[in-house]
């Protein structure tokens, strides 16, 4: 990922946090299938090497598994928040004009060579913290255990799961920070009172400078 310093982010709980706060992850890799790409719920144990441990599942029809099986390193893409920049948000548009539309977002990558597993046990275990992640807060939320153990067997048959331990972790923060306070004060600004409630989230990142 190409990562001015003025963008990049190492802070380890920082970007752990973006990794627990992205709903769905994009596993890639390259390998006898050739260039391949699943969309992917994932768990981070964070405390389980230098960078975290990612956790997830395939489909056992899906191919992809099985260059993850065979050694392929896999990338790891978190997106975040993301937003258009409109140059008349700049002060400097009325100054000099010397600006250009671009686009500001959140994103970490992460690196790393899987653990391909199909143990229905270890399985078992996974498909139950994945839900529970996400069933929390609910008002009935709902578990693995409510569904009849049968269908849940037949359901662990049809995945692969795979754990994969975090090699290289990357983070780019692209939020105007190469920009003067005057016009990052404007970018935020502009954002917050977009009319897309996906601009508002962007405009909460970016901390006031001036």
């Amino acid at each position: 990922m190409y990562c001015p310093a003025a963008f990049r982010q190492d802070d380890l709980p920082t970007l752990h946090a973006q990794i627990q706060a992205s709903g769905l992850a994009i596993v890639t890799s390259s390998g006898a299938q050739g260039l391949q790409a699943s969309h992917l719920p994932l768990l981070l144990a964070p405390d389980e090497g230098e960078f975290g441990t990612l956790y997830g599942h395939f489909a056992r029809a899906n191919p992809h598994w099985r260059d993850l099986a065979s050694g392929a390193e896999a990338l790891v893409v978190f997106s975040g928040a993301d937003a258009y920049v409109h140059p008349g948000w700049y002060p400097a548009k009325a100054e000099h004009g010397k600006v250009v539309p671009t686009w500001n977002y959140i994103a970490v990558h992460a690196w790393g060579q899987a653990e391909v597993f199909d143990e229905p046990e270890r399985l078992l275990q996974l498909v139950s913290r994945l839900s529970d992640r996400h069933e929390q807060g609910r008002a009935q939320p709902w578990a693995v255990d409510d569904a009849p153990r049968d269908y849940i067997e037949s359901i662990l048959r049809a995945i692969v799961g795979f754990a994969l331990p975090i090699r290289r972790l990357e983070g780019k923060w692209k939020l105007s920070q190469n920009r003067s306070t005057r016009d990052q004060a404007g970018v935020r600004a502009g954002l917050a009172t977009s009319a897309n409630p996906r601009d508002h989230e962007l405009a909460a990142q970016m901390n006031p400078t001036d």
